[in-house]
C-alpha cells in the first residue's frame, strides 16, 4: 500500500468489494461511481476519492471495469497475501467463524481451533481439529501463525491474550467483551458485537 488509508476509506472498500462482487456474479462488467453511491446512499464524490486512493485506471463518468476495480481494492486490502489464523475458543461463535468457508476468498486460511474443554478437544468443525489450548506452542514451532482469533469468555480473555502474546503472535482479532492489555508492537482488532448492537437498537429507539 503505497500510502495510509483511512479505517472509515478501508471499510467503504470493503462494502464495494461486496457490490463489485455481486456485480460480477451478475455478468455485468462495468460500475460507475454514482451507481456505487446509491447503492450506499453516500455522496458520489467520496466514492470517487477513494477509488482514486486505489489508483484504479479507470474513468469514474464512463465507468469502471467491475474485474479490475475489484482486482484493485483486493491488493489495496492485502487479499493475495494469506493469512494462517487459529480460533480461540470453541464455543458457539468461535465454531460458526470457524465453518465460514468465505474467509478464504478473502486471503484467511483458519488453520486449526484450540479450547480448554476435554469433551471438544480432539473432534473436528469443518474439517479443522480443536486442540488443546497447550498444544498452541507445538502448532506455532511448525507454521506461521499470522493471527488469533479470540472468542473466549469474558473471564478468560486476558489470561488467554497473554498466551498468545508469549507465542509471538502479533495480532488479535477480539470477539471478547472486554479491553484488552498487550504490549505496544502486538495489535488488537475488537470486534464489538454487543456495542454494535446497541448503537443500531439507538438507532431504531424511534
Amino acid at each position: 500500500m503505497n500510502k495510509k488509508i483511512s479505517e472509515k476509506s478501508l471499510n467503504r472498500l470493503t462494502l464495494y468489494h461486496c457490490i463489485l462482487t455481486e456485480y460480477l456474479l451478475k455478468g455485468i462488467e462495468t460500475i460507475s461511481s454514482p451507481q456505487i453511491a446509491a447503492l450506499l446512499d453516500i455522496d458520489d464524490s467520496q466514492v470517487r476519492k477513494d477509488i482514486i486512493s486505489l489508483n484504479n485506471s479507470g474513468k469514474c463518468r464512463v465507468g469502471y471495469i467491475v474485474k479490475d476495480l475489484r482486482a484493485s481494492i483486493e491488493k489495496t486490502l492485502g487479499f493475495s497475501k494469506p493469512k494462517h489464523a487459529v480460533v480461540i475458543g470453541a464455543g458457539n461463535l468461535g465454531m460458526a467463524l470457524a465453518k465460514y468457508d468465505n474467509f478464504t476468498n478473502y486471503g484467511l486460511n483458519v488453520l486449526a481451533l484450540f479450547d480448554n474443554d476435554k469433551n471438544k478437544i480432539g473432534t473436528t468443525v469443518n474439517g479443522k481439529r480443536i486442540e488443546d489450548i497447550s498444544n498452541l506452542k507445538q502448532l506455532a514451532q511448525k507454521i506461521t501463525v499470522d493471527m488469533a482469533i479470540l472468542t473466549v469468555p469474558r473471564d478468560e480473555a486476558q489470561k488467554t491474550a497473554d498466551i498468545l502474546v508469549g507465542e509471538g503472535i502479533k495480532y488479535i482479532w477480539n470477539f471478547s467483551p472486554t479491553v484488552l492489555k498487550v504490549p505496544d508492537d502486538v495489535l488488537v482488532w475488537n470486534e464489538n458485537l454487543m456495542g454494535n448492537f446497541l448503537q443500531f437498537a439507538y438507532k431504531m429507539r424511534d
